[in-house]
Formats: C-alpha cells, sequence, structure tokens
C-alpha cells in the first residue's frame, strides 16, 4: 500500500447528530447545536470528549475550533482544518482533512462537523450580496440568473437533452429519499410520503426541477469522530474505515458566464477516478451510495460520473424500484437525504454512509460493506468519500 494514501489509516468511531427542523426553528443557538452533535458523536463512541484534539468543517462554519475546544474543556487543540467553497462540496473533504490530520500525526482525535442555525445567521439558500457582483455573478444577475436552482437547471436541461433523459429519471431520486425517509424517525419529511402523482403536480422551480427535486432548508449539526486505524477497536461501535477520498475540479469548470468545456457535469469527470485509484475497487463493488441532492438532476450526472451507469442506461436505470433498500440495484439515499431527511449541507449524508457500514440504517442495504458519499455536485470544489468495512480493506 503506498504511504501517500488514506486507505484503512483512519476509521469512523462515533456519529451523532441533533434533532433537525425547518429553517429557522431551532430553539437552539449554533454554536449549541454543534456542540451536541459533537457530545452525541462521542457517546456513541463510549468516548471521554477530552480526548479530541483537532476539528475540521466546511462551508465556513461559524463554530470555529478555538471556542470548540474552550466549552468542551480540551487540554489542547492541535488541528483545525476549513475546506474552501460553500453550500456541501467540502462535507466528504471535511472528513478527509481530518482523516489526514490523524493520518500524519497532527493529531490523534479529531471531530469533522457541520452546524447551521438559519433563524440565527438568515437563510442559506437566500439570494444575499447583490449590492455590488464580480465573477459568475456578474453575468448571470443583469439577465434575472439569481438562485442556485436556475443556475443548475441549465446544466441538468442540457445533459438531459444531450442524452435524452425523461423528467421520469429524476422523479425517482426524489422518490427513492421520500421512500426511505418514511422508515427514519429522525427525517424531517418522516410521515410525508410523496408519490408520483404528488411529484408531477408539483410546481415548477426552474425546469426541469419541480419542488420535490430541490432540497430542503434546515437547523442542526451532525458529526463524527475519527481515529487511528489501530486504535479504532478501542471504542464502543464497530469501526469504518476510510478507503478513499478526493476533492477538487474538473478542467475550467468555474469559467466565468458558465462556459466551462464540460458543461452538462456534475463536476467528478476527475474527481472521481481520483477516489478509486485511492480506494483501489471499481465502481461494481459499490453497494450504497448516498449522494448530495442539491437538486435531483446533480445526482443523476455524478452518478453516472461515478461509473455507476452509462448516460445511455440512464432512464432504465433510474427508477424508483433499483434505487430502494433491501434489494434495489443501487439503493440511494437511505435515510431520505437532502431531500427528505436533512440539508445540514450534506453532512447527514455521511453519518448515513457509517451506519449501512456498520448494518444499523433504517434502510439496510443488502450490500453494504462498500459505501460511497458524493458531495456537492455541479459546485466547485466537489468532494467524495468511500467507507467500507474492515473485509474490504
Amino acid at each position: 500500500m503506498s504511504t501517500r494514501s488514506l486507505k484503512g489509516r483512519v476509521a469512523v468511531i462515533g456519529v451523532g447528530e441533533t434533532r433537525y427542523y425547518k429553517h429557522g426553528q431551532s430553539p437552539d443557538a449554533e454554536f449549541k447545536l454543534a456542540l451536541q452533535a459533537i457530545l452525541a458523536a462521542c457517546k456513541d463512541a463510549g468516548m471521554d470528549p477530552r480526548r479530541i484534539d483537532g476539528f475540521a468543517s466546511y462551508s465556513d462554519d461559524r463554530s470555529d475550533a478555538t471556542r470548540l475546544a474552550t466549552a468542551l474543556g480540551l487540554p489542547r487543540l492541535r488541528s483545525a482544518t476549513m475546506q474552501w467553497g460553500g453550500g456541501g462540496g467540502g462535507c466528504c473533504a471535511a472528513v478527509a482533512n481530518a482523516a489526514a490530520a490523524v493520518a500524519t500525526g497532527q493529531a490523534d482525535c479529531v471531530v469533522a462537523f457541520r452546524s447551521l442555525a438559519q433563524g440565527q445567521f438568515g437563510r442559506f439558500g437566500q439570494t444575499g450580496g447583490i449590492a455590488t457582483v464580480a465573477g459568475e455573478k456578474s453575468y448571470l444577475m443583469p439577465y434575472g440568473v439569481l438562485s442556485p436552482p436556475q443556475r443548475f437547471a441549465m446544466r441538468v436541461r442540457r445533459y438531459m437533452h444531450e442524452h435524452g433523459i425523461r423528467q421520469e429519471a429524476l422523479r425517482a431520486i426524489a422518490l427513492a429519499s421520500y421512500h426511505h425517509a418514511q422508515a427514519n424517525p429522525r427525517a424531517v419529511m418522516h410521515g410525508k410520503p410523496l408519490d408520483a402523482e404528488r411529484y408531477d403536480a408539483s410546481r415548477w422551480i426552474a425546469e426541469p426541477f419541480h419542488l420535490f427535486d430541490c432540497c430542503m432548508e434546515n437547523d442542526g449539526a451532525a458529526a463524527v469522530v475519527l481515529v487511528d486505524a489501530e486504535r479504532a477497536r478501542d471504542f464502543a461501535q464497530k469501526p469504518v474505515y476510510l478507503l478513499g477520498a478526493a476533492a477538487g475540479s474538473d478542467f475550467r469548470f468555474g469559467a466565468s458566464a458558465h462556459n466551462s468545456p464540460a458543461y452538462a457535469s456534475a463536476n467528478f469527470g476527475t474527481v472521481a477516478p481520483d477516489l478509486y485509484r485511492m480506494a483501489g475497487i471499481t465502481p461494481k463493488d459499490v453497494g450504497v451510495v448516498q449522494s448530495y441532492e442539491n437538486f435531483t438532476g446533480g445526482v443523476l450526472m455524478a452518478l453516472v460520473e461515478h461509473g455507476l451507469f452509462s448516460p445511455e442506461e440512464a432512464n432504465e436505470f433510474l427508477t424508483l424500484e433499483n434505487l430502494v433498500a433491501p434489494s434495489g440495484r443501487l439503493p440511494l439515499n437511505t435515510s431520505g437525504g437532502n431531500l427528505a431527511e436533512c440539508y445540514m449541507h450534506g453532512f447527514e449524508l455521511i453519518l448515513e454512509a457509517v451506519r449501512q457500514v456498520r448494518g444499523t440504517s433504517t434502510s439496510q442495504a443488502a450490500r453494504s460493506d462498500v459505501a460511497l458519499v458524493v458531495g456537492g455536485p455541479m459546485v466547485s470544489p466537489v468532494s467524495n468519500l468511500l467507507l467500507g468495512s474492515e473485509d474490504v480493506l
């Protein structure tokens, strides 16, 4: 095994989260939510929180490491990393950065997390910062392209046109997330099922996105605890090992005026091969996927770019039957995902991947020794993870 690899060197030993709320409805401040999730992850691991000596996050999380260390009474803080990029593109990279700190001896026990209280700081998804604009916004806002669904709808519509992909493929992704949420009492949409008729009747947000193609906005926090693989068996839970991690962007993906060479793309063209190369596995080894849904069309493109099926197979592959646990060809977003469990900028997907490998998901996949997590399709940078059991090391 190359020394320039994280494969098998670090394990997740604990996961924790708060209750998830509709945006603006959390009774607790964002910092308190972060502490609650971290303490829950330590409890899950059977670990004294004072063993933590590092933190990693992304999307400019406001719960900074020094303040967390002070509140938790940590003897010392050795590592604090923040992944560049907004939204959920860095959700997997935050875990990779935490793992890198452990693997290189910069820290012994690192927590990766995300916290969000939009009642306290305002809606993340609301258009803002438009008094002066630069970069991409300066090309789009004068023409009324203000919001993420407008921007990303154009990429997805182009992809659907090029490959003859029908609306039903996007619908299947949404239905799968809502289907799994009905088995998950943590999910915000638990008890609120979705069927094809309701999806089809829902209003357009920006074609080809119906209401149910778009992620929720939520308050809450989620966290994972990582340690060196050699110590992982000393804790309460079955270790879940990092097989591979990658982050980055394709050639000129951020070209102004939506003019990147691979325009109809989720931006995993170079990132996905790096992931499989580190893990030493192929797409056929993946048993279950947790894919960030900013919008269902990004999931479609990301699954193709991770080699799970070809664009020409999308209409046949993306059916509800193929995407649900336990026996679908590729169970997808088995906790409900961003659409139906919670939009914690994708970090809740990492917790669900851990549960799948442990065998404790509320919608357990038949094949769960290798779980893929996809972070932030269509943004830049994006990131991804492969998590697995000891049997696949």
